[in-house]
């Protein structure tokens, strides 16, 4: 999660230092008529909460008890739910009012949140597949506790699927972080996941992490060559920018504002980044760009947007250069080469220029292209980067 540039929580709660907190939720609960005992076990009842629903949208008819656990015939209605279950031997248990036992699926989070957030609070976060039951149960019983409880905002993430298959370990088609990002760039990752929004099912694949990675090698590029550039010219400097320049980054801005402001739409900022770096490229590279009045303003101030922008992204690294090294030592990774290798074939590709055997220069640079790595011939010489795999590019295209 470091790595991913996730912030840590402020708590991370167990269960288990709880129980007084839980245990006395569920009495207050049963105070307030909103479940019963059988036996040494505490059920909700749902039809005692009229509001039963009002997050997936179900009715109580639509409930069909026994697909997650067997039904029980204590129960006064199948679609009751257990606040605190008696003891089973060979399970932990804790003393309390209604004999040992220990709590249900679901009171942990209400007891917990309301601990640590009080009974009402912002954002609620969990899996597409929690809406129904957890969280549905959890809003009946929070509100069952204390009538002021209130979520303003539920947050909830789509499925990973691989290869458009649901990811899972019955299908063998199920890999951690871990394994990812051991040949791939964290933030390349992060870049990845971005570019789906939140609550839609995001499709993991080969070529999509290749797109991403190439794709956030480019940001930092841009802002890499920005920094280089700009630590020449960084006296004298003018506070004011040309009327283009400032347009490119008042839409950015409105781009980006508007954007995370509809439901956290992460997709949109990312395409709209293209803009400004264009711009930044333009003004570095390109004769007419060279020429642009106020050049070093503009590449300043495009370069701060963008920087900002990324910040609040997460997608900023802890300096440009050692992000490049990084993407570069894993496409070496995945590629299977060595850097004193790409630099012998781009020898061998200069010699064969040279000789005007285009032939054997083109063969060279298509091999590399085929493993990830591109060859970027200048004034100054042919330099490398990562790139998508050919196949993964060939592949692309026939899906479009």
């Amino acid at each position: 999660m470091v790595h991913l540039n996730c912030l840590p929580p402020s708590f991370e709660p167990r269960v288990s230092d709880h129980m007084p907190q839980i245990i006395d939720m569920i009495k207050q609960i049963v105070d307030n008529g909103y479940a019963y005992r059988v036996e040494s076990d505490v059920f909700f009842s749902v039809e005692k909460f009229p509001d039963y629903g009002q997050l997936s949208g179900r009715k109580l008819d639509d409930n069909r008890a026994g697909e997650r656990v067997a039904v029980d015939s204590r129960k006064r209605n199948p679609a009751d739910f257990a606040l605190w279950k008696s003891a089973k031997e060979g399970e932990p248990f804790w003393e309390s009012p209604w004999g040992p036992g220990r709590p249900g699926w679901h009171i942990e989070c209400s007891a917990m949140s309301t601990a640590y957030l009080g009974h009402a609070f912002d954002i609620h976060g969990g899996g597409m597949d929690l809406v129904f039951p957890h969280h549905e149960n959890e809003i009946a019983q929070s509100c069952a506790a204390c009538k002021q409880s209130n979520i303003s905002y539920w947050i909830h993430n789509g499925f990973v699927t691989v290869d458009s298959e649901k990811m899972s370990k019955s299908l063998g088609n199920f890999f951690t972080i871990r394994q990812v990002i051991d040949l791939y760039h964290p933030l390349a990752l992060r870049l990845f996941l971005m570019g789906t929004h939140y609550r839609s099912p995001i499709n993991y694949s080969d070529v999509l992490l290749e797109s991403a990675s190439e794709r956030i090698f480019y940001i930092y590029q841009t802002l890499h060559d920005c920094e280089n550039v700009l630590s020449q010219h960084d006296k004298g400097l003018q506070d004011s920018i040309p009327p283009d320049t400032l347009n490119v980054i008042n839409k950015f801005h409105n781009d980006f504002l508007a954007s995370v402001s509809d439901d956290l739409h992460t997709p949109v900022v990312l395409a709209a980044l293209s803009d400004p770096l264009k711009t930044i490229n333009d003004l570095l590279h390109t004769r007419k760009g060279k020429k642009q009045t106020m050049r070093m303003e503009s590449v300043a101030a495009l370069e701060k947007i963008i920087r900002n922008v990324l910040s609040v992204l997460g997608l900023m690294p802890t300096s440009y250069s050692e992000a490049l090294q990084q993407l570069r030592e894993m496409a070496l990774k995945r590629a299977k080469l060595t850097e004193d290798q790409i630099l012998q074939k781009i020898e061998e590709r200069t010699e064969a220029r040279k000789n005007k055997d285009y032939e054997k220069s083109d063969a060279i640079r298509k091999d590399l292209a085929v493993v990830g790595i591109a060859l970027m011939d200048s004034p100054n010489g042919t330099s490398w980067r990562p790139a998508i795999p050919l196949p993964l590019q060939e592949q692309q295209v026939a899906a479009t």
